[in-house]
């Protein structure tokens, strides 16, 4: 390859690191550049570029107490209690770094088969009844599979907290995984894979994986290759959870109307089976880390009406200090859908720009996160004749990142960034997600975040703080027009 995105890798990571020094984040390089016009009055509402003291968020950033308790088995247990008046409801759920990243070789698709087979019977109870006594509490049970986690989780009334306590030790520890049962959800899962392939986005952010991941798990897809789902044991899955479902990789999060010592007790009393093997997740990544790599996947499909494409950078792991300024920057490009109608009048420049060439469909940036690495870009929905301009505005905008942002797009990124993760814990069910994210390590932030993450909950007033190269590609549908993807990496070195 003739260029290298280290060139555009240390623009921008000079541009994020300076303006973090003196102030959370600024992607302005003055010296070089005409003067900035006024600030937009509509972003400076609620913040100003002009210099002053930090300012303090904690007068309106008042949670209730986040409360951490590591059992002798390394369970992790975190609770925040909402006052007994304000919440007659509580959501309950288990945390545990154990994803499809973590899959022996030729066994891609056993944790997310896992996850359904969970709710198929214990020594006791059966399916029948698990569920029946479920509905009969008029509660919530239910589970998900991400690259680097697995989480199930209930939501109940404050009466039956410990129910839904011994109902997710119960099927953790007690699954008889019966062969009848393995058979009938096979087809299950496969028929779910038929509506995944339906679902163009889904691909082709699988596709994105695979090219910016070549030959690693992190590459793999969630509910694995067909051959893998027709041949699952038993074995395979009493082998998963015997390895990755371990004290120390584990976290019981609770929020709503709970009281942390009960928590704690039920906990230890009920979560008594699990391995106690120290080695955590941290330490797989580090033997087998991810390496991002410049490839593109295309599937040409001229049936389809419209093309899909996503252009990604290498990003941030959640730990890495660019992880922040990234998500501003998400922010700063946004999104955009024609079906809504606003575009001219959007604060997003790219945005502005694709709707008034019309462009595009959609357009949307994204940011995820994992452990050791990111995926950092914009996917598209256009026209096969808007491919090639759409692809030079695209990258015309994020080679902008480097040297000219001004100060009013950086403060509204802020804004609604902000916005955004105080919108996210709206109720019980998100407030217990995000702590027990945040004490493990999660896939589109606050979802995937805090005890598993960082290992410990970030008050909102230090997040707050905190947010004051090579490429890869896939596609799909009629891409005839779309540029190689030799000409988006030469974009960077220019």
């Amino acid at each position: 390859m003739a260029f290298s995105f280290s060139r555009f890798r240390r623009k921008l990571d000079a541009a994020l690191s300076s303006a973090v020094r003196a102030r959370y984040l600024s992607l302005s390089a003055r010296p070089s550049l005409p003067e900035e016009p006024a600030p937009d009055p509509r972003f400076l509402r609620h913040s100003s570029p002009d210099a002053r003291p930090l300012l303090d968020h904690s007068p309106f950033l008042r949670f209730p107490q986040v409360r951490l308790t590591i059992l002798p088995s390394g369970i992790r247990v975190v609770t925040q209690s909402a006052p007994t008046s304000a919440s007659h409801t509580a959501s309950i759920g288990v945390w545990i770094d154990a994803g499809s990243r973590f899959e022996a070789p030729g066994t891609n698709g056993t944790a997310h088969f896992l996850e359904h087979m969970i709710f198929k019977g214990t020594r006791r109870r059966t399916a029948r009844s698990l569920e029946e006594e479920i509905e009969n509490m008029g509660a919530r049970l239910n589970a998900y599979t991400s690259r680097e986690q697995t989480t199930f989780f209930a939501d109940v009334q404050s009466k039956d907290v410990a129910v839904a306590v011994d109902v997710l030790a119960d099927i953790l520890q007690n699954s008889k995984f019966p062969d009848h049962a393995i058979k009938r959800e096979r087809g299950v899962i496969l028929r779910e894979m038929e509506e995944v392939q339906g679902q163009v986005e889904e691909v082709i952010f699988d596709h994105l994986h695979s090219a910016a991941f070549r030959g690693h798990p992190l590459g793999d897809t969630i509910l694995g290759p067909e051959e893998n789902i027709r041949g699952i044991s038993r074995v395979d899955l009493q082998q998963y959870i015997s390895t990755h479902y371990t004290g120390h990789r584990m976290v019981v999060s609770a929020a709503g109307a709970v009281k942390h010592d009960e928590i704690v007790n039920m906990v230890g009393r009920l979560f008594t089976n699990f391995s106690t093997d120290p080695t955590t997740a941290d330490q797989l990544v580090n033997a087998n880390p991810a390496v991002f790599t410049g490839s593109e996947v295309r599937v040409q499909d001229e049936g389809m009406p419209l093309a899909h494409f996503a252009v990604a950078f290498k990003g941030s792991s959640w730990t890495d200090p660019n992880s922040i300024p990234l998500m501003v920057i998400q922010s700063l490009l946004g999104s955009w859908n024609k079906s809504i109608g606003v575009g001219n009048c959007s604060g997003s420049q790219l945005a502005r720009r694709v709707a008034t060439d019309d462009l595009a469909e959609n357009i949307m940036a994204f940011n995820t996160n994992y452990r050791d690495i990111g995926l950092f870009g914009v996917y598209s929905i256009a026209s096969p004749n808007c491919l090639r301009e759409l692809s030079c505005v695209l990258m015309d905008e994020i080679k902008r990142l480097a040297y000219q942002v001004s100060e009013a797009e950086v403060v509204r990124a802020r804004n609604q960034l902000k916005s955004m993760l105080l919108l996210h814990i709206d109720g019980s069910t998100a407030v217990s997600e995000n702590n027990g994210r945040q004490n493990i390590k999660k896939d589109h932030f606050y979802h995937h975040v805090q005890m598993l993450t960082y290992g410990r909950v970030l008050p909102f007033v230090e997040l707050f703080a905190r947010i004051d190269a090579e490429v890869a590609l896939a596609a799909t549908g009629p891409i005839q027009e779309l540029p190689e993807h030799s000409w988006f990496c030469a974009q960077t070195a220019t």
